[in-house]
């Protein structure tokens, strides 16, 4: 029994059970993939996968456990070969942030930067997609720390914290009607061509209950990913644009639209970070933490990895 065994096993699952994929994501051959599965299987005297053939059909219910061992197994030889990286590197090392564009464009440039001026001998290495492929990376260990609006508490294998609140704003032209309105209702917005967020980013479906919980139809001219997307087709005419409030800073590039808050139509959003569950996390990870928030403190984000904290009120 040996962890190459437990990496072909856990490939193939990852793969959909197809060896040849596995095989060349291990960057080995088919065969010998083949082979050290059903040695592992008859060193355990049980089979992890049914098979029609030679090819796997599905796990078997001792699988499954099996599986849940490995999974354990696998993540603890991570946490071995961090705390072997802590120790000698000491603060040295990469720290990988799986986000959204709006969080990387908007939120982390500051603690990033001072992250560096704590640690300079570490790395940063961003990686952007959507709320779910954030969830993913942290879960695969593309990732240590996940920060994003929607979805991240979704995940059993995730220890989740609130990071701060919110809300959306909106944006239009100066000399937009809406502009010299003093209260905006959710009828004045449906009556507009919209652009905002993709249904699965930064909180949009907060947006998209408010309006259906009065029955109204949006009349949604674009979605895009890219907060600076939407500005921009908002300034040439497309539409009103509902945006995060982060991403309009206060700096004089968006002085040519009009800015009005929106949590009383929509509410607050809370963002927030992920860890994957029991794993370890290095020195400058914490740091990175509470850099975001003022709200997290190492030992806050440590109880909370060994399931002492669930949650806490912002």
């Amino acid at each position: 029994m040996n962890l190459h065994q437990f990496r072909f096993v856990q490939e193939a699952v990852r793969r959909g059970l197809n060896l040849t994929e596995a095989a060349k994501a291990l960057h080995t051959s088919q065969p010998g993939v083949s082979k050290a599965i059903i040695e592992l299987e008859e060193e355990l005297g049980v089979e992890i996968f049914a098979r029609h053939g030679k090819r796997l059909k599905r796990v078997t219910e001792p699988g499954q456990h099996v599986l849940s061992s490995i999974e354990l197994i696998m993540r603890e030889v991570g946490n071995l070969k961090r705390i072997g990286e802590q120790f000698s590197a000491q603060d040295s090392g990469t720290l990988s942030i799986a986000t959204t564009h709006t969080q990387a464009r908007y939120v982390l440039p500051v603690p990033v930067a001072k992250l560096r001026e704590a640690y300079p001998k570490v790395n940063v290495s961003l990686h952007q997609g959507s709320p779910d492929q954030v969830a993913r990376m942290v879960i695969d260990e593309v990732a240590e720390i996940g920060i994003a609006t929607e979805s991240l508490s979704d995940y059993t294998e995730l220890v989740t914290l609130p990071c701060y609140e919110w809300q959306h704003v909106l944006v239009m032209p100066v000399d937009h009607p809406l502009a010299k309105k003093e209260r905006i209702s959710l009828e004045d917005l449906a009556a507009e061509p919209i652009i905002t967020y993709h249904p699965s980013f930064t909180g949009r479906t907060r947006v998209d209950n408010a309006f259906a919980a009065r029955k109204l139809t949006p009349r949604i001219a674009l979605e895009a990913i890219d907060s600076d997307v939407i500005k921009t087709y908002v300034r040439l005419g497309l539409g009103i644009g509902i945006v995060a409030e982060m991403a309009v800073r206060d700096d004089g590039s968006n002085a040519d639209l009009a800015v009005r808050p929106l949590g009383s139509l929509f509410g607050q959003n809370i963002a927030r970070v992920a860890f994957k569950r029991s794993a370890y996390l290095r020195n400058f990870v914490y740091k990175f933490a509470e850099l975001l928030s003022d709200r997290l403190d190492r030992n806050l984000i440590a109880k909370a990895m060994t399931g002492h904290v669930n949650d806490y009120e912002l």
